[in-house]
């Protein structure tokens, strides 16, 4: 593995995370994180299924061939595709069907998406490692909005200015997961939907989306507009291909969020 590309290899149920990047849970899978060189990743939980070593690969957890979404995961490991080779940077979209079905479990359909004027949003098939956030996580983004995002944060650098990645790629599963928490604690949907968006529908999903902040700001609150790093964003972030997608009043009806900054391509 040496030499290439670090990169999360997406699938619809499992994520294929390259060795050396996650956080082990317990002292036995810390020795076999230790020696992987990739690991699979439930995305509903977030919890290790397998990984890759030198001699074959290792379950790590029972009736590991039983796990949905499996054989998609295990072709992911038996083949590096042609668009993941150095210089060939091909993204594909996942299909949305899962998604949907799961939205309509909540009562949600393309109504939702009309009414507040958002389209439903696909992963893609694969992400590129983007360096660490403020919490030293992995910051994994579409590799286009990776790269724009690197010019970005150094050329803000160059001018005294520090920004910091709060957060990038989220599944639909990682937004799924929090209105099952919240409903399991007696929320309705349109109370979540008051502070959360649904499922699907942000542009973190696609991984071309940043939170950004600054030293010493707390994360994701309209305080961020009064700092330094807030006054460059607007002034040169457009350069690098970046907008601020909620500014105040936005036909979307969702919150201002000055931190919210999305990779939509250089201006032509």
């Amino acid at each position: 593995m040496r030499g290439e590309p670090r990169i999360l290899v997406n699938t619809p149920d499992i994520e294929v995370w390259p060795g050396g990047l996650l956080r082990a849970r317990s002292n036995h899978d810390a020795r076999v994180l230790a020696r992987a060189r990739r690991v699979l990743r439930r995305k509903r939980d977030g919890r290790f299924l397998a990984a890759e070593l030198p001699e074959g690969l290792m379950p790590l957890v029972p009736h590991l061939q039983r796990e949905r979404g499996l054989d998609d995961a295990l072709d992911a490991l038996d083949a590096t595709p042609a668009h993941l080779r150095p210089g060939i940077e091909h993204v594909r979209e996942l299909p949305l069907d899962r998604l949907e079905e799961r939205l309509d479990a909540l009562g949600l359909d393309h109504a939702y998406g009309d009414r507040v004027g958002l389209p439903l949003v696909a992963e893609p098939d694969w992400l590129a490692f983007a360096g660490v956030d403020r919490y030293r996580r992995p910051l994994w983004l579409h590799v286009d909005a990776a790269r724009a995002w690197s010019h970005l944060r150094d050329a803000a650098l160059r001018d005294g200015v520090v920004l910091e990645a709060i957060s990038g790629y989220r599944s639909h599963d990682y937004q799924l997961g929090i209105f099952e928490r919240k409903l399991a604690r007696g929320q309705t949907v349109e109370q979540i939907l008051s502070v959360n968006a649904a499922p699907g529908y942000s542009e973190h999903h696609a991984g071309l989306a940043l939170d950004i902040g600054a030293p010493g700001e707390p994360p994701a609150e309209e305080s961020f507009e009064a700092t330094d790093a807030f006054a460059w964003l607007q002034a040169n972030a457009t350069g690098f291909g970046f907008v601020m997608s909620y500014p105040r009043n936005n036909p979307h009806g969702i919150v201002y969020e000055p931190w919210h900054w999305a990779y939509r391509g250089h201006p032509r």
